[in-house]
């Protein structure tokens, strides 16, 4: 048996490439000025929610962002642990609800040092009580807050907590196929993290960022360009008639001399952009700043 022959035998099969289905008509990919804009409100909020949990739990608290990515419903559902706390938030109008997913045992961690505790025992993934519910709504009642303050006019429709689901995959806040804006934290309190993971259906953040990369028609690109020059600043300068004079002159040049300006007394400054006179004026005044006066332009001179 050759060389090449017990490289070929003894070699591994190659895994067949892996092909992921993409439908155009409803794109998974956030664009990229709609990520950054995301992304700064996501990690407003987490800054905000470090500081509120802080405050509640009585325990320094910082919380990070750490991805923000567009997922359909089912694909975020699936990433999920099975026994886990979903936080169910209506959307106004909207049939689909944001949710703010946590482990329910860190969860039960912060509620220990809410009630006094000075150091979290390790408990199992468990449901609430009743009490603890009511502890759990209040903590992100303030959550809540926090993510409309973050997202200003992103988030225009009416937030609130709905309910606390425990199982990742009968917790429906979404129809299967339903594009979700997901973001994941790290939040830490105490001595302790946990991942956190956010999802707002995109129906109610997308409309708000606007069109990603948008075009204008050229039929009119005259009227753009002249628009556009319209606005651009340039220099203006009001001077007297420029005086000829030679380079040994200039050279010699020294304290006291007098060059005579060619510019009679009666006769209005120019008023020049880059060299060019557009308009002639007198000197006035505006309040305690000098001003000009426009006596005349360049296309009544002609």
């Amino acid at each position: 048996m050759t060389v090449q022959e017990h490289i070929a035998v003894g070699a591994p099969a190659k895994p067949a490439p892996v092909v992921e289905l993409y439908d155009f008509r409803r794109p998974t990919t956030l664009a990229r000025e709609h990520s950054r804009v995301l992304e700064l409100a996501f990690e407003t909020f987490a800054r905000q929610w470090g500081t509120q949990l802080t405050a509640s739990v009585r325990m320094v608290s910082q919380v990070s962002c750490d991805q923000v990515a567009m997922q359909t419903y089912d694909e975020y559902a699936s990433g999920l642990p099975p026994m886990t706390a979903m936080v169910l938030c209506t959307l106004g109008s909207s049939d689909a609800k944001a949710v703010l997913q946590l482990p329910a045992a860190s969860v039960l961690g912060w509620i220990t040092y809410m009630l006094g505790g000075s150091r979290p025992r390790a408990v199992a993934e468990r449901k609430f009580t009743q009490i603890e519910q009511a502890l759990v709504r209040k903590l992100f009642d303030d959550a809540l807050e926090d993510l409309r303050y973050s997202f200003g006019p992103l988030i225009v429709t009416p937030i609130a907590v709905d309910g606390i689901h425990y199982n990742s995959q009968f917790a429906q806040a979404a129809a299967t196929a339903d594009l979700m804006i997901v973001a994941s934290f790290t939040v830490r309190v105490g001595d302790t993290s946990a991942q956190a993971t956010i999802a707002i259906p995109a129906e109610v953040l997308l409309p708000q960022l606007g069109e990603a990369n948008p075009t204008s028609t050229v039929a009119n690109a005259k009227d753009l360009v002249a628009a556009q020059l319209g606005s651009v600043p340039v220099d203006l300068a009001l001077r007297l008639s420029p005086a000829m004079v030679t380079p040994s002159r200039i050279l010699g040049l020294a304290v006291g001399d007098v060059l005579a300006i060619p510019h009679p007394q009666h006769r209005p400054f120019e008023i020049a952009v880059d060299g060019q006179v557009l308009a002639r004026g007198a000197a006035g005044a505006n309040g305690a700043r000098l001003a000009c006066v426009i006596v005349s332009t360049s296309s009544e001179e002609n």
